[in-house]
């Protein structure tokens, strides 16, 4: 098993962001300020926009949600100019806000939401996919319940035990696959990231701190029983000179005494 797969992305990592745009809505969505990874209880602020609003429907309603907890999301309209029509603030884990090309003398051309609120706990720990929550994601419904995909972010989130306990997996991996190491400091790893799908975070420092203390012994291992080989190889070397000087020379004595 190749263990750079429990890598995060991180965050890189071990991300964890995903923003998908439906294939269906013409809508199109951008973001700002959506983070790849935040810790438990911390606040968030993200920014989404949205144009081409109408490239499908005149008249229809935009969904969102998010696991952000306290959470306020704040939905500003702007018409063609630029110019702010319309802001209203809604509360909970979801809203809906309606958007019709006749809904006045103002057309709404574009529409931003801001979401605020707080990192959620996180319910199952897991090393490999990284643990994630829904920032935003946001639908396109129409009456009578058909609904498209525009945009989805999913964000890492930890607590500080579990981001040291992650930090000191992924630094016993990059040893493992820098210094071929045995079976031994693999099945050390392996303990580490089962302690961390079990939330024994101070368990999981120490097998991987282990496994990492293994894998620069077999590195140490390796690197002396390289200059052994090279040790051996270089008095083979030299004792196959001798030979030859030797036998070059014993063949010149018995000419000289021919002569």
């Amino acid at each position: 098993m190749n263990l750079s797969r429990y890598s995060s992305a991180v965050v890189a990592a071990l991300v964890v962001l995903s923003v998908a745009v439906g294939a269906v809505a013409a809508v199109e969505t951008t973001s700002d300020g959506v983070p790849q990874e935040t810790e438990v209880g911390t606040e968030v602020t993200a920014t989404y926009t949205f144009t081409e609003l109408y490239t499908d429907y005149e008249s229809w309603t935009l969904n969102g949600q998010t696991n952000l907890t306290s959470v306020t999301w704040t939905v500003t309209k702007y018409n063609q100019a630029g110019n702010q029509i319309d802001q209203q603030s809604y509360d909970g884990s979801e809203f809906d806000a309606s958007i019709d090309i006749d809904s006045g003398s103002a057309e709404t051309n574009s529409v931003t939401v801001e979401v605020q609120g707080t990192t959620p706990a996180v319910e199952t720990y897991q090393f490999d996919p990284a643990e994630t929550y829904t920032l935003a994601q946001f639908r396109l419904v129409r009456s009578g319940g058909t609904s498209q995909a525009l945009s989805s972010s999913s964000v890492h989130h930890f607590t500080p035990d579990s981001q040291e306990a992650r930090e000191a997996i992924e630094t016993a991996q990059e040893t493992i696959e820098g210094t071929d190491a045995g079976n031994e400091a693999q099945t050390t790893l392996e303990n580490a990231i089962e302690a961390y799908n079990n939330e024994e975070f101070g368990s999981a420092v120490t097998f991987a701190n282990n496994a990492e203390q293994q894998a620069q012994q077999d590195q140490s291992t390796e690197n002396r029983n390289q200059l052994i080989l090279y040790g051996v190889a270089g008095l083979v070397v030299i004792g196959l000179l001798v030979g030859g000087v030797l036998y070059w020379r014993s063949q010149q004595d018995s000419y000289d005494k021919l002569g």
